[in-house]
Order: C-alpha cells, then sequence, then structure tokens
C-alpha cells in the first residue's frame, strides 16, 4: 500500500485529535481576537496550505462577515514593503512551518502590531515559534510528498477557529461529526478504484466547483497534477463559463462538485451546458437530483456550504491516488518535487 493511500484513511482520525487537542488554545485565541477588536484577517500561504486558506477565507466571510485577504508574501519577500496590519488578524499556514515567506509576513504583521497565528504540522517549526499563538494540527509524520491529512486538519483549524469566533455551536457540532461522517467517503473506495481505469491515458481535465467548494476544485486539480501528470485545472463555475468553457471539446473530462446548497443550481446549469457539448462529467454530491446520465459518486448529507470540502476533498485524494496507480506512478515520490519546498 502507497503512503498516500494510507494517509487518506488516517483522516478521520486526525480530525478527531484536531478538535480534541485545540480546543482550549482556541479559546484563548479567540479571547484576545475580541479583546483586540479585531476587524480584518490576512491569510498567508503556500501550495495546499493556500487552497486551505481559501477555504478559510469563504467561510470567514460567510460565517463573520469580515474581509479576507489573501496576502501576496513578496510584497514583504521580494519588494520589501510592510503592511499596515495594527487592527488585523494574520494567519500563517504551513504543513511544515518551514515556510520562510510565509515566516516573513508573519514576522512583518508582529512588527506592525498585529495578532498573528499560524497553523502547522510542528509545534517546534520556525512558524510555530514566531506567532504570538500556534495552532498544532498533530496529523503525525505526513510520508507522501502530495499532502492529505495536513490539508484536512489546517481546513478544520480554521473551521474550528470561526466556530468559536462566531459562537455558533451547531457548526461546530457539525464539525465534530465530520470525522464519522467522512467513513462514507472512504467507503467508495472500490467504486473509485473500478472507475479510475477509464481514466488512465487522459493527458487534461477540468475541476470545478463554485463557493466554498472553488477551494476544492484547486485543490483537486493539484492533486492529479502532482500525482498523475494531468494537466487539470480548477475553476470556479462562474468563471469557467467565461473563456475556459471553449477549451471543452467531445469527451474532455470534466469533474464537477455540486452538492446541496447555494451553489447547487449553478451547478446544474454547467452539467446541462457539458452535456450539451458532450464532455465526460463525473459528479461528486449528496443531491439526488443530478441525474443519472452522468458518473456520479454520492457524499454524505448536509446542505451546509462549510462541511462539504471536507467530503469533496476526501473524494479527489482518493481520485488522485489511484489514477496515478493505473497510471504506472508512485503517488508518494512524485518527479521533480520534494515534501518540504523552501520559497521566499
Amino acid at each position: 500500500m502507497v503512503k498516500m493511500w494510507q494517509e487518506i484513511f488516517e483522516q478521520p482520525q486526525v480530525l478527531k485529535r484536531c478538535l480534541k487537542d485545540n480546543d482550549t488554545m482556541m479559546d484563548q485565541v479567540v479571547g484576545e481576537i475580541e479583546r483586540r477588536q479585531i476587524n480584518n484577517v490576512v491569510i498567508a500561504a503556500r501550495g495546499t496550505s493556500d487552497h486551505a486558506g481559501i477555504y478559510g477565507k469563504y467561510i470567514m466571510e460567510y460565517a463573520l462577515g469580515l474581509p479576507v485577504a489573501l496576502a501576496a508574501p513578496s510584497i514583504v519577500t521580494m519588494y520589501n514593503r510592510d503592511l499596515k496590519l495594527q487592527n488585523s488578524l494574520v494567519i500563517g499556514i504551513s504543513q511544515s512551518g518551514k515556510a520562510e515567506d510565509v515566516r516573513a509576513v508573519i514576522d512583518n504583521a508582529k512588527k506592525q502590531g498585529a495578532l498573528a497565528i499560524t497553523i502547522t504540522n510542528d509545534d517546534q517549526s520556525p512558524l510555530a515559534k514566531a506567532a504570538d499563538y500556534h495552532l498544532y494540527t498533530n496529523a503525525g509524520l505526513e510520508e507522501s510528498v502530495a499532502a492529505t491529512k495536513t490539508f484536512t486538519s489546517q481546513m478544520m483549524m480554521l473551521a474550528l477557529l470561526v466556530a468559536k469566533w462566531a459562537k455558533d455551536d451547531a457548526f461546530r457540532k457539525e464539525l465534530c461529526n465530520i470525522p464519522e461522517q467522512m467513513e462514507q467517503v472512504l467507503a467508495l473506495a472500490d467504486p473509485i478504484i473500478e472507475r479510475v481505469q477509464r481514466y488512465r491515458y487522459m493527458e487534461d481535465c477540468f475541476v470545478l466547483s463554485r463557493g466554498v467548494n472553488y477551494a476544492i476544485a484547486l485543490e483537486g486539480s493539484l492533486k492529479i497534477q502532482e500525482t498523475t501528470y494531468v494537466r487539470a485545472k480548477g475553476y470556479a463555475i462562474s468563471d469557467f463559463h467565461h473563456g475556459p468553457f471553449a477549451m471543452i471539446e467531445d469527451d474532455t473530462p470534466v469533474i464537477v462538485y455540486a452538492p446541496e446548497g447555494p451553489s447547487k443550481a449553478d451547478a446544474k446549469e454547467m452539467l446541462e451546458k457539458l452535456r450539451s457539448v458532450h464532455a465526460e462529467i463525473i459528479v461528486i454530491t449528496n443531491a439526488k437530483d443530478m441525474g443519472d446520465d452522468v458518473i456520479t459518486f454520492m457524499i454524505p448529507e448536509t446542505d451546509n456550504d462549510m462541511i462539504t470540502p471536507f467530503y469533496n476533498v476526501v473524494w479527489a485524494q482518493m481520485f488522485a491516488c489511484q489514477l496515478a496507480l493505473a497510471k504506472g506512478h508512485n503517488p508518494d515520490q512524485p518527479r521533480g518535487l520534494k515534501k518540504v519546498t523552501i520559497t521566499r
């Protein structure tokens, strides 16, 4: 068994641990946020962690009504400019905690008087030590280059922060149910293994979603890129209606995340458009009215857009891992990549 597959299946236990281990620390963070009367958020991250940051941006703006910006670290590291962050919460996210450009943003934030917190999988890392508060994902050693459990644990830290900050007990209870519900997605292993054989020769594909799940379109396409070398591209459905749709030809593979909730109507509209040009469609959904004329995988029932990304990304990880194996690649050691990438 490859490490990536093994680590995908560790995620329910990792998320349980995440929730339990950070409960007290999260209360301290929220207390400090309230004391400082924070009115905006800046998130700094790279790669997979950046996709977790995009998830965080959506759920914070939705649940808290605060503007959330994604930092451009090069403003600090390359252009040597300081940002006015006095009333901001600045969040740095890194699996290893060794991302130097993210740490530069955190250092700049503290110099400007901002509240700085970091989310990493190493409580002794440079980023962990640089922040006012550190949220430890405690996902265990992740040996596969392709991030899986570190990604969902980062998402969980951001979601728990939002639930506590918004004082939304119902959301927090839903988060606590995710580990158990995630087992339903892991139970799709055999159908996924069977289905990927159809795509073992594909060279291009698109991954689409809308709203909070846009982060999963990006992360899902990245997982395919780095493990299978397929030229996958993630888009928001709203953007794909414009120029990118012109790239669709007969039998072009398109993965569409179409969960119940506010984005479902847009997903259904896109599916009709894709059918009209004979695309090869895979739908990941928990809605029963997406049609039986496309390949469909069902995720657990919920109409909460802040929850479905956890289920959708596990499907994406499993699909990418098994497609890599079907193509004869080792998803644990993609060519040209290392587990820790240092950017400045």
